[in-house]
């Protein structure tokens, strides 16, 4: 399953059924699950975990230094990849830097296309896709579901849910809600909680005390407080 001509790194951990194609490079400290395909030219540096059934295409670069000035060559930052991701051509995300928690992190089941990057300390949740030429600078926060347009930019320290050019909140997603197997009770809450936010002229504090009682009632609620009470750059007004 490893092509002759790639480079295995003695201290590299890959499962017996991963596949590696010619001249892809796989260092030190880097450990890939079971049913993982990587394709031909591509580059991983430790340490590195990627989990099961990933797709990682030629040219990619995965876990190499972060682009971060305090960057002092530590060690013990990571890069971590979920399973059943698709990665494609020229993809690149770096590891972690111990001023931002250590790890860059990717969930389950994303789709990133060609040229896409994931700077230092980026968290990306599950069942993401990312066009391409999609963007992420150091400390963003991706949640689940979230779909990045062709050369989408994000700034450091941003944490993604909107919609548009410019973004902008235009309501919640009750058909996407409804698919995934909300509740009624639970989409007429958070459409409650989303007019308290934008359609009552609050400051972001008066809102989240308004959404107290709702919050307490329903943990999707209480999750929409918490990116509320989280975000370090406002949220999309």
């Amino acid at each position: 399953m490893i092509h002759p001509h790639a480079l295995i790194d003695p201290k590299a951990e890959l499962d017996s059924d991963v596949e590696v194609g010619y001249y892809s490079i796989i260092g030190a400290d880097v450990q890939i699950a079971a049913g993982t395909w990587i394709g031909p030219h591509v580059v991983i540096k430790g340490p590195t975990r990627i989990g099961r059934d990933n797709k990682i295409y030629q040219f990619a670069s995965l876990g190499e230094d972060p682009q971060d000035k305090k960057y002092r060559g530590e060690r013990q930052t990571r890069l971590e990849i979920g399973d059943r991701n698709e990665i494609r051509e020229y993809c690149t995300m770096n590891r972690g830097t111990v001023q931002g928690g250590g790890v860059t992190r990717i969930g389950d089941d994303n789709w990133i296309m060609a040229y896409c990057h994931i700077a230092h300390d980026c968290q990306v949740g599950s069942q993401t896709i990312f066009a391409n030429g999609a963007s992420l600078a150091g400390h963003v926060r991706i949640e689940d579901y979230v779909i990045l347009g062709g050369f989408t930019l994000v700034h450091q320290f941003c944490a993604m849910g909107v919609w548009g050019n410019r973004a902008e909140a235009y309501g919640i997603n009750k058909e996407g809600l409804k698919r995934r197997g909300f509740s009624s009770d639970t989409i007429r809450a958070l459409h409650q909680a989303y007019k308290i936010i934008y359609k009552q002229n609050l400051t972001t504090e008066q809102a989240i005390e308004n959404l107290k009682e709702l919050s307490d009632k329903y943990p999707e609620v209480r999750q929409m407080v918490t990116f509320l009470q989280q975000s370090k750059r406002g949220i999309v007004r």
